[in-house]
């Protein structure tokens, strides 16, 4: 005859294995059903693209000295800020291709993130209730990689400023980060301290498509 206290134990054994296996089958029954909402939730379709619209690029050349106005048509987010960095990495974009009239390397993601925020409405001489300043934050491999020289590097503000403006007409003040730190030059001209206006930055020329 088994003692009472191996019984006891036994016993005890016995409905903790049984716990432990109800315990595991619950596990693995929710693991299961996890498994099928993911593959439920998994996306069916292709995430949506941003509209095509048309956009005005001022862009520079090296050539003459000058800037242009020319009309692009590309996907464009609604989204101000998001907006402002697609229009500038097309434009870095045109300056890093061969053949350019005002080589710069970089390309689209030269430009790390533009930030728009109320305007100072001090220095702008078009300034208005709603007008903005728009912070463009550049890579410092975008800035380390610039061809140096005061004709060119100024021509690379102007035609950001401009660009800027001739797309979000509310921007009436520009200023430069690198990598989110204010930088004394863009590549030993250019000042990057300043605030620039875009009332100084609008471009004569006609648009050239």
């Amino acid at each position: 005859m088994i003692p009472r206290h191996q019984a006891v134990i036994l016993i005890l054994l016995v409905v903790a294995s049984v716990t432990m296996g109800v315990v595991l089958w619950n596990l693995r029954e929710r693991a299961h059903q996890r498994l099928l909402r993911g593959e439920n939730t998994a996306p069916t379709q292709a995430p949506l693209v941003a509209p095509a619209e048309q956009a005005t690029l001022i862009v520079a050349s090296d050539a003459d000295d000058t800037v242009t106005a020319r009309e692009f048509t590309l996907p464009l987010p609604e989204n101000p800020q998001a907006r402002a960095r697609a229009i500038l990495g097309k434009l870095f974009e045109l300056y890093s291709t061969p053949g350019s009239t005002h080589p710069v390397a970089g390309g689209a993601a030269s430009v790390a993130q533009v930030f728009l925020v109320p305007a100072s409405n001090v220095a702008a001489r078009d300034s208005s209730p709603g007008s903005e300043l728009a912070v463009v934050d550049l890579t410092s491999a975008f800035a380390s990689s610039h061809p140096s020289g005061i004709e060119t590097e100024s021509l690379t503000i102007l035609s950001v400023c401009a660009t800027l403006h001739a797309n979000l007409p509310a921007v009436t003040e520009v200023r430069f980060l690198v990598d989110g730190q204010q930088r004394a030059t863009l590549a030993g001209h250019a000042d990057l301290t300043r605030t620039y206006l875009t009332a100084d930055t609008v471009p004569t020329e006609g648009v050239h498509p």
